[in-house]
């Protein structure tokens, strides 16, 4: 698929976005314990980030907060919702049934967070007429035309791995401009469509490696001669 726009270059920088929801977390936790006022320094604390670089994230959110006193909590919770786009219900479609996109129909959490899934698409003939979590069931057929009826814009893409491509450019075809790819491979899209990538595999690996070489130092400090008997 070739990209026929040009770059569209985003105000906020990814990895501040990827914070924002940390510092929503914990600004929630305070809120719930009565705390009125909350300082970046307590943010990088609790969930170990720079200060300098707490409060650079939220000048792109347009809160200020008071000298020696720092952010009102429920007015840092309320605009970071509201900036995260939590406030407000974006409606998506969810292609590939399978055992990671069943359990995505079930997940209620995600209508906390703005998201609400109102149908899945899939290729196989037995499940379109069905529903799981109350919510229906299609063949990929009918993809175009539900699209048409409702304008929604957003993907969640949870189909096998070499169906990940093609899957995405029917979508896209159809009208979807936002696409949640849970899947390992790397689809290829025009530069006017949003692509969030959250494979849980490649995760794995970045744990299982990082677990590795926390094996590995300990087992060479193990092994290290100790210079005081020598």
């Amino acid at each position: 698929m070739t990209h026929s726009h040009p770059t569209i270059e985003f105000k906020v920088p990814e990895p501040t976005l990827r914070r924002l929801p940390w510092y929503l977390a914990y600004a929630q936790l305070v809120l719930k314990s009565g705390e009125l006022y909350l300082s970046s320094t307590q943010i990088a604390k609790n969930i170990a980030v720079d200060a300098s670089m707490v409060a650079k994230d939220l000048s792109y959110v347009s809160i200020s907060g008071r000298t020696r006193v720092g952010y009102d909590v429920a007015e840092l919770v309320g605009i970071l919702e509201s900036f995260l786009g939590f406030t407000n219900s974006h409606k998506a479609f969810l292609f590939g049934v399978g055992s990671l996109g069943g359990a995505l129909l079930h997940d209620d959490g995600l209508g906390q967070f703005g998201l609400e899934i109102v149908a899945g698409f899939d290729v196989k003939y037995e499940l379109a007429g069905t529903s799981i979590h109350r919510v229906p069931i299609h063949h990929l057929d009918r993809f175009v035309e539900l699209q048409y009826q409702t304008g929604i814009n957003i993907g969640v893409l949870t189909v096998p791995v070499d169906k990940a491509q093609r899957v995405a450019e029917i979508m896209i075809a159809g009208g979807i401009q936002a696409i949640w790819n849970f899947t390992p491979f790397r689809i290829r899209v025009p530069d006017n469509v949003v692509v969030q990538n959250t494979s849980i595999y490649a995760h794995l690996a970045v744990m299982f490696n990082r677990l590795n070489a926390i094996k590995e130092d300990e087992r060479a400090r193990i092994n290290m001669p100790n210079s005081d008997l020598i």
